[in-house]
This record gives C-alpha cells, sequence and structure tokens, in this order.
C-alpha cells in the first residue's frame, strides 16, 4: 500500500490539471467551513476567492478536461459505456450551475454554499482517484506527450 504522504503519481502532461485540482480543493474547503467556526474567512472573502478560482482559470481547467483529455480519451475507449464519464461530465455542469447561483446570488445561502464545497470536493477526488487514472491507463505515453501543449497551468 502506497504511503499516502507521498501523492498520486501523474503524467506529466496532466500535472496542470492535478495543480489545479489542489486550489480548487482549498476553494471547497473554504466552501465548507463558511459561516462555521472553522471558517478563516467572511462570507464576502470565500465568494471573491470562489469567483477569482471560477473566471476564467475553473471554467478553463473544465474545457481542457472535457475538450482536450476526455476528447482524447474516447479515441482509446468507447466512453458511452464508462459511467464515471458520463458522471464527470454532468458534474460539471451541476458545478457550473452552483457556482454561476452562488456568484450571482444577492443573499448567498450558506448551506447551498457549503454543499457546493462537498460536491467539489468529493468530484475532484473522483477525478483524481478513479478517472485520471483510467485516462493515463488508456491512451499511450507518446499521446499524452502530445496533450502537454494543450493542458495549460491556470
Amino acid at each position: 500500500m502506497a504511503n499516502k504522504h507521498t501523492g498520486i503519481k501523474r503524467h506529466e502532461s496532466l500535472h496542470p490539471l492535478s495543480h489545479h485540482h489542489t486550489n480548487a480543493l482549498h476553494v471547497a474547503l473554504k466552501l465548507r467551513r463558511v459561516g462555521t467556526d472553522k471558517a478563516r474567512e467572511s462570507l464576502d472573502e470565500v465568494i471573491n476567492d470562489l469567483d477569482d478560482f471560477w473566471n476564467p482559470a475553473g471554467q478553463e481547467h473544465f474545457r481542457e478536461e472535457e475538450e482536450v483529455l476526455l476528447g482524447t480519451y474516447a479515441e482509446y475507449v468507447d466512453i458511452s459505456t464508462v459511467p464515471e464519464v458520463q458522471e464527470m461530465l454532468i458534474e460539471h455542469i451541476q458545478i457550473r450551475a452552483r457556482i454561476n447561483q452562488i456568484l450571482r446570488a444577492e443573499e448567498p445561502d450558506l448551506a447551498f454554499i457549503r454543499e457546493l464545497g462537498e460536491f467539489l470536493n468529493d468530484h475532484i477526488r473522483k477525478e483524481e482517484r478513479v478517472i485520471f487514472p483510467m485516462i493515463e491507463q488508456a491512451i499511450p505515453d507518446e499521446r499524452l506527450v502530445e496533450l502537454a501543449e494543450y493542458i495549460h497551468e491556470v
């Protein structure tokens, strides 16, 4: 069993996506804690952090995962038979909608914000632990290397 402190080994071309996931996990933690005694920032600060994370970096991240990573994965695997990919895409839509609701709300709902934090956290962990390993296994190394020019540090 791997030491849980060593982190997940990721193909170098996917490092930018994993780095962005790390940033997203920090935002998710702030969202989960907002309005509780564990919160270190005010509601306004957390919403500003969410906005900074999402516009435009978070949106670009989703596009790269969907268009570049999943588009390439579909060259090697029939993704219509991979429920994890279907879940990932549906979750992307749900995350987009929830973030937009929070950023547009005049009176943000703390419970809704904390739920987004949990949802985002679970989504990222599923991508890192389940989906990315499936993709790395299916896509040949030389093709993964080619993807590096289309995946950016955000």
